[in-house]
């Protein structure tokens, strides 16, 4: 039998046993309730999956789908894109959604495409982007004839050349491998016709940049220019800053002219007064440069305060 600090100790061990059990976390068939009701889905060709990336490896992707067997891509089933690294933009963990093409390759593995995938979802994404007008990053892949080619969701995109940038680009071959931002403006996918534009985007920072260095012009200062443009109603002046601003034909001369050109001639450096940036548009005047160099009229007075252009000093040496 046993004492009084024996049955004590007994009953502590199965005290701290109770404790222990009830801290352990009690596994239930809910825990697998996600992976039971994959293991019996059945899987068909033409079904699209979504699975997490396991490894990336010399020419696969090895995918958990949730499923009893792995998924495989093969590197000429990730992309339509010509460039497109494998190592450099597929990393574990990631997910990735693919069609099945077959449901057993031989070894118990369901062979997937992300390219057929791409195809059915690419568009509908197009299209939002389209809507949203998102700009997105887009590497030109080739240069062709009027524009580039480009590739975004991996669908092969045009951009004609004179969506190219802000300006019309004369030579294409200079884009050739350059990453761009454009937005979609075709999305067309019964005729697979996918168009994409880089000049609104450059525009739009090209008019932001714009409005910082006109922010920076002070009215009053006087700066130089080059002549760029003439036009009946004025000139256009490029500024040191890069910025053009209009020297408006009656801010040209004191005297009044017909045209810029009986002044100035395109090529020609001249210094202007900024008169104002209203609006994100700079006037300027070299009248008012010349208004402000000429010599005011010196009135000499005697010590008697008369003025040594009175009527007498006026009409000294004339002969009557």
């Amino acid at each position: 039998m046993m004492n009084n600090e024996q049955n004590k100790e007994v009953h502590a061990e199965a005290a701290a046993e109770a404790v222990e059990t009830a801290a352990e976390p009690v596994e239930t068939m809910a825990d697998y309730e996600a992976e039971l009701e994959a293991s019996f889905k059945r899987v068909r060709e033409g079904d699209i999956l979504t699975g997490t990336v396991i490894s990336v490896e010399d020419d696969r992707v090895v995918l958990d789908l949730k499923y009893y067997a792995e998924g495989i891509i093969s590197r000429e089933d990730l992309s339509n894109d010509p460039e497109f690294q494998m190592k450099e933009e597929i990393h574990p963990g990631d997910e990735i959604t693919a069609t099945v093409v077959k449901t057993d390759d031989g070894q118990g593995n369901i062979v997937l495409s992300k390219k057929e995938a791409n195809d059915i979802l690419a568009w509908d994404k197009l299209r939002q982007m389209m809507e949203d007008r998102t700009v997105v990053k887009v590497k030109i892949a080739e240069i062709v004839k009027s524009g580039a080619v480009a590739y975004l969701e991996g669908i092969r995109a045009f951009i004609p050349a004179s969506k190219l940038a802000a300006e019309y680009v004369e030579n294409l071959e200079e884009w050739n491998g350059k990453t761009i931002e454009v937005t979609v403006i075709t999305a067309d996918e019964e005729e697979k016709r996918l168009v994409l534009s880089g000049k609104e985007v450059a525009r739009e920072k090209l008019a932001a940049e714009n409005k910082k260095k006109v922010a920076k012009c002070q009215v009053g200062a006087v700066v130089e220019g080059t002549v760029e443009t003439l036009k009946d109603y004025g000139a256009f002046v490029t500024l040191e800053n890069g910025l053009t601003g209009l020297l408006h034909i009656s801010q040209i001369s004191n005297q009044r002219i017909k045209h810029p050109g009986v002044v100035l001639k395109e090529g020609q450096t001249v210094n202007v007064k900024i008169l104002s940036t209203d609006n994100g548009k700079i006037s300027l005047s070299m009248k008012a440069i010349e208004a402000a160099e000429e010599p005011e009229e010196v009135f000499d007075y005697k010590e008697s305060g008369e003025a040594m252009t009175g009527l007498g000093a006026l009409l000294k040496g004339l002969k009557l």
